[in-house]
């Protein structure tokens, strides 16, 4: 994958990034699968992009429970709108598999004195864009979790993934204690729920693939 390609980097040329390389605002490292990249609490100023791999963001409340507010992919970022605005990080970010990650620098990316550089508005532009379907995501994770019953979070849930694959068969990024995260319920009984749902004839599953029947 080559990372000037990424969304964070669109419309950026290869010398460009390489400019942008130059000034030392990037990093990369290696996260092993559960190994956390940042913590609760943490004041950051870089953001994250994937490059192999995949994390969660992850909530823990006083009592120990796990909430997943959303999965992130190669080639996408996180932790932006922590390392723009250096407030204290109210969640988690957990690679869920072996995962590579570039980290740039925003204070250097942004800073005021690479305002004349062609690359600057063109990430600031980016981040904006990117923000936005954060946004989107978070409110796609409202509609889940507001329903009253767990086979309505998982209609809500797994209709929003239908269509974003295009089919009635489509895989999710969560395993069944992830999903019972996202969607803020009990694993037991989520599994117990979606047993019911396959034999209504609602959908049918194999681990984390999905196909919708009738509703």
């Amino acid at each position: 994958m080559k990372l000037f390609h990424t969304p964070l980097f669109l419309g950026i040329t290869e010398s460009e990034f390489e400019t942008m390389k130059e000034l030392h605002s990037m990093r990369s490292s290696f996260f092993f699968k559960n190994g956390t990249i940042f913590h609760t609490g943490d004041l950051i100023h870089e953001i994250g992009i994937i490059e192999s791999g995949s994390v969660n963001i992850e909530n823990i409340d006083l009592l120990g429970n796990k909430s997943i507010l959303s999965n992130i992919s190669q080639g996408q970022i996180f932790a932006e709108t922590y390392a723009i605005c250096h407030e204290p990080m109210l969640v988690d970010v957990v690679a869920i598999e072996d995962t590579q990650v570039l980290f740039a620098d925003l204070d250097i990316l942004l800073s005021n004195r690479y305002a004349s550089q062609p690359w600057h508005a063109k990430i600031m532009q980016n981040i904006l864009k990117l923000s936005v379907q954060k946004n989107l995501v978070l409110s796609n994770r409202i509609f889940c979790t507001s329903a009253k019953t767990i086979r309505s979070r998982l209609l809500t849930y797994l209709s929003m993934e239908s269509v974003k694959a295009g089919n009635t068969t489509f895989q999710i990024p969560f395993d069944r204690q992830q999903l019972a995260d996202y969607l803020n319920v009990d694993r037991t009984a989520l599994s117990k729920e979606l047993g019911k749902m396959r034999t209504d004839g609602i959908l049918d599953f194999y681990k984390n693939k999905f196909t919708l029947r009738s509703f």
